[in-house]
């Protein structure tokens, strides 16, 4: 990750944050030590939504499997009783 800028600083150089953030990648911005958010190009951004997006068929050829979000739960069943069934 890039450099971290104060909230003043990098309020105070707008524009070199900005550029930095375009040359040298995401720029970190924090308040009282603490990061609070990141500046990254537009070319970054783009890239990062098209890489977050994923498909059914990415889904199912992920090697990890997910059937747990594509299988409804169901109730639990009620059972008969043994004098029913006689």
């Amino acid at each position: 990750m890039g450099k971290a800028w104060q909230v003043q600083e990098a309020k105070a150089k707008f524009s070199e944050f900005l550029e930095t953030s375009r040359e040298e990648g995401p720029q970190i911005v924090t308040r009282r030590g603490v990061a609070e958010a990141v500046l990254v190009s537009i070319d970054k951004w783009e890239q990062m939504k098209r890489l977050a997006r994923t498909g059914l068929k990415d889904l199912l050829l992920s090697p990890d499997a997910r059937t747990d979000s594509l299988t409804p739960l169901r109730e639990k069943s009620r059972t008969r009783d043994e004098t029913s069934m006689e």
